[in-house]
């Protein structure tokens, strides 16, 4: 542990993506999916760009996402390690954030496979920050901090994730 409280590094906010393509009904079911993961309701995600050989076109909903922000987020993502084995492959993880993906939603504890929902699968992306982010991201009064004080290295992030999560780093 660092000396310095503001050097800490601190779980900022989780992402759960889920994406369908152009199926209204599989849109229905992944809305569905995350409300009962994560009692949040999710909001459509929109294409950037079409693309002809995938039958989509700009501005079409392609999938539903949820932001889990402070204790929402660190419960969220215990889950989703855990349902991942508590491994992560060290190519997953970045400086400032840690991306994964969960092939199956049965994969977590107690969630039952549900025929109406189907099987579906999703991304987990996690943020990391330091104390002192918001002076940079504030709209009065914004400043600037230091390059170092800004990236969370990827070998801090697995340290944190050793002690927060008991997650085991892999170069698989």
């Amino acid at each position: 542990m660092n000396a310095n409280p503001m050097q800490e590094v601190r779980l900022d906010k989780v992402v759960i993506n889920i994406g369908i393509g152009s199926n209204d009904q599989l849109l229905q079911n992944s809305k569905a999916l995350i409300n009962k993961l994560t009692g949040r309701n999710a909001v459509a995600t929109h294409a950037r760009k079409r693309d002809p050989s995938l039958n989509i076109k700009k501005g079409q909903v392609i999938g539903a996402m949820v932001t889990l922000r402070n204790e929402l987020a660190k419960d969220m993502l215990k889950r989703a390690l855990d349902a991942n084995n508590n491994v992560i492959r060290e190519r997953s993880i970045n400086d400032n954030s840690l991306s994964f993906g969960i092939k199956e939603y049965i994969d977590f504890t107690g969630v039952k496979y549900d025929p109406k929902i189907g099987m579906l699968g999703m991304n987990i992306n996690a943020c990391f920050s330091r104390r002192g982010r918001r002076v940079e991201m504030r709209k009065r009064m914004r400043s600037s901090s230091g390059d170092e004080h800004k990236r969370v290295t990827k070998e801090e992030i697995v340290e944190y994730l050793k002690k927060a999560f008991d997650a085991k780093v892999t170069n698989e």
